[in-house]
């Protein structure tokens, strides 16, 4: 039976669902002594349980026999790891963690607030990251007002990819001194359905069944000795799973390679019940490649596939306070590593603790089977560390195939938790069909989708998409090859009520989807025609200030005493911000006429929303000279720029102050069909100058020259009555006409 949209789901849509802030993460610097994150050639110093840079007039060399620089001032970090303090004869290009191991969904919306200090007003760049290559960093500037006190500050990022991520900041090379003492991380996240968890208790991984005696309970309180368990070996993946609680400690278990290999852990009663130990031997030194000298691992009784949800739950301490343990995936095996992130850094104490955590099975951590605990990441000394009350969870999520929709021009947004379901056609059970839309019901029709082979949350249906090999075409004789891909938004050639066709293709060996083909028609509804799309006839005019010189304008002379310079391209900035998201493979074209007081090259990137970078690649370079030109630039939106909403331009490619004046504005799909953009009103123009942060126009050194319009447009940028049904636009502003 085919499965629609309700009036009641639709209006949930229409009008939005409700967003509240989670938080996700949150440390306080004061419960550390020293840096508690991997180093990266810059070491934020400790005083009173503040986590202090003290600019980039220093750096930081470990101290070691064999250094080069020393120096009387010695930091330690919150392993005891030793570093000289050396001051710079010019500034010098820094960096550092400060936040690590935060649990995020895929396509996540995140917001950060922290209680900080600047001994000078600065600007600088956080990058939130889920990995270190090209497209797996969002970035931002905050900027850190010069104050006595501490002072919170919020900055926020979109389109994050990961389900593990970190925070990088970037001061480069910022000479004022910046004090941290606190960050917490929430996830704007809008209400979902209800969910079942279902408790791992056999050890086959299956649920416990009530009133039945299960013999092969999973041992996760530690109650129950090994027995003959004890005896089963790392390596021997028949049994292996069996055990929940794996331990490694350095010289133990010794193996023919001169190394040593994981083995049941002990049990041992600690403060009246029984628990999970692991004792630590001391490690060669602290950090890698020594980080896992010593290990624990919580095992589970099966394998994670992506977009599974897993809910972990343990007690745990130490014999002394071990300010951070990293933890990582490993594949059945113990010590046989998949990926570097899973839970996050774990803070020891030696009172009892308890963990709760919840992590998204990401691509790179498929088929991964339990958590390793790196025991010696800031600390080599001996120490014991316990465990008990081992839980895992695991959401339940409804498997097949589902088609959830979208409409750009009317302002209908996807609601994953009740995507449509494919049923059999009933003419060819070989192929599944669905229905988005409903006949005769415009408000209910879409111009995108994303198909999901799993329902139940936002984050494993967006992680479990696939995505057409061509260009979508409104053709029943038309068939697309389909494969597996992460957030996928399928932008079709009209709006409408569509069936879409699969024809699943299966592994003869495993019986596991590996992908199909797919069909799409469009049942009623209207191809998207091009419209009437006027330019937005808003002028700014932004005058940029006068910049410090580049590093390559005034590079380093130490015997001059000449520092290296400051200076940025993006010092000075302007961006047009569109009214949706842009997904990857969207052509869009950008126009507008422009003109400078003087001659200047001005390079444009990709971003999120303004200051969020995504990527490189834009519009090209737009060469502004002192005569008036006309701009115009057709471009696909990259992979690395997908959930794009402005493009940045960087008005300080020159070291001058220089005019810049843009009006005339268009952005809008190339084919015609849809304005990006307000075609009049400012709101879709953002600047910031030297020293400041992005902020709309209007504010700083920008004019805006506007006649106020008294017509009524849609959110496709058309001109409709006054007695339009929907959301609109007036005056600049959107109101819902009843």
């Amino acid at each position: 039976m085919k499965k629609l949209f309700t009036l009641l789901a639709f209006l949930a849509c229409f009008m939005g669902a409700k967003a509240d802030l989670v938080e996700v993460y949150s440390i306080d610097y004061s419960k550390n002594t020293g840096f508690p994150f991997y180093v990266m050639g810059y070491v934020p110093e400790w005083f009173d349980g503040v986590m202090t840079d003290f600019g980039a007039m220093y750096k930081y060399v470990e101290v070691k026999d064999d250094a080069e620089e020393t120096s009387d001032v010695i930091v330690k970090t919150q392993g005891g790891v030793e570093y000289y303090k050396i001051e710079l004869a010019e500034p010098g290009w820094h960096q550092y963690f400060i936040a690590d191991g935060i649990q995020t969904e895929i396509d996540g919306h995140y917001i950060v607030k922290a209680l900080v200090k600047a001994s000078e007003a600065c600007n600088i760049n956080v990058n939130m990251g889920w990995g270190w290559g090209e497209g797996q960093q969002a970035g931002t500037s905050v900027a850190i007002p010069a104050a006595d006190d501490f002072q919170e500050v919020e900055w926020e990022y979109t389109g994050i990819n990961g389900s593990s991520c970190n925070l990088v900041a970037q001061p480069g090379t910022v000479t004022a001194t910046i004090e941290w003492k606190s960050l917490v991380v929430y996830q704007d996240k809008k209400e979902s359905r209800p969910v079942v968890w279902q408790e791992w208790l056999t050890d086959d991984g299956q649920p416990i069944i009530p009133g039945v005696d299960h013999e092969n309970k999973w041992m996760g309180d530690a109650e129950t000795p090994w027995g003959d368990r004890a005896n089963v070996k790392f390596n021997d993946q028949s049994q292996n799973y069996l055990i929940c609680a794996w331990s490694k400690e350095k010289g133990r278990n010794m193996n023919d390679d001169g190394g040593w290999d994981p083995f049941p852990a002990d049990i041992e009663e600690v403060d009246g019940s029984h628990v999970f130990v692991c004792h630590g031997q001391p490690a060669t030194t602290e950090g890698d490649p020594s980080a896992w000298d010593n290990q624990f691992w919580i095992q589970s009784p099966k394998a994670w596939k992506s977009g599974t949800v897993v809910k972990v739950h343990f007690r745990y301490k130490a014999s002394q306070d071990v300010s951070s343990t990293d933890t990582q995936i490993h594949h059945q095996n113990p010590s046989d590593y998949l990926i570097w992130h899973a839970i996050g850094n774990i803070h020891f104490t030696e009172e009892w603790q308890e963990f709760d955590g919840t992590m998204t099975i990401a691509d790179d951590m498929n088929e991964g089977w339990s958590i390793a605990f790196n025991l010696n990441t800031v600390v080599k000394d001996a120490v014991t560390f316990y465990f008990d009350d081992l839980q895992w969870q695991t959401m339940v999520l409804d498997e097949g195939h589902f088609v959830a929709g979208a409409n750009t021009l009317t302002g209908l947004e996807y609601d994953c938790d009740n995507a449509i379901e494919f049923t059999p056609d009933p003419e060819d059970p070989e192929l599944l069909v669905a229905t988005v839309g409903e006949k005769d019901k415009p408000e209910t029709w879409v111009n995108q989708v994303m198909i999901s082979t799993v329902r139940g949350n936002d984050a494993s249906f967006k992680s479990n998409t696939i995505k057409p090999s061509g260009t979508i075409e409104d053709d029943a004789d038309t068939w697309l090859d389909y494969s597996p891909s992460s957030n996928a938004k399928l932008i079709l050639p009209g709006e409408g009520v569509w069936q879409i066709t699969l024809a699943p293709e299966f592994d003869e060996e495993t019986g596991e989807e590996k992908g199909g083909q797919i069909n799409f028609v469009m049942i009623q509804g209207r191809s998207i025609e091009p419209i009437e799309i006027v330019p937005n006839p808003t002028v700014v005019v932004i005058n940029a200030l006068e910049r410090e010189p580049t590093s390559t304008e005034q590079p380093a002379d130490e015997e001059a005493g000449i520092p290296a310079g400051t200076g940025q391209p993006w010092d000075n900035q302007f961006w047009i911000m569109t009214n949706r998201t842009l997904s990857s493979g969207e052509e869009v074209t950008v126009e507008f006429d422009y003109v400078a007081t003087q001659d200047a090259k001005v390079s444009t990137q990709c971003h999120s929303t303004p200051g969020n970078y995504l990527h490189w690649s834009a519009i090209g370079d737009v060469n502004f000279t002192t005569e008036e030109d006309h701009f115009s630039n057709t471009f696909t939106v990259a992979s690395e720029a997908n959930n794009m909403q402005s493009i940045a331009f960087n008005l300080s490619e020159i070291k001058e102050a220089n005019t810049y004046t843009l009006k005339n504005f268009i952005f809008k799909l190339s084919d015609g069909t849809e304005s990006l953009i307000d075609m009049e009103g400012s709101k879709n123009f953002w600047v910031k100058l030297l020293g400041g942060s992005p902020e709309q126009v209007g504010i700083h050194s920008v004019v805006v020259n506007n006649p106020v319009s008294t017509a009524t447009y849609n959110l496709a940028g058309q001109r409709v009555s006054k007695d339009y049904k929907g959301i609109v636009v007036k005056n600049g502003k959107k109101v819902l006409n009843k």
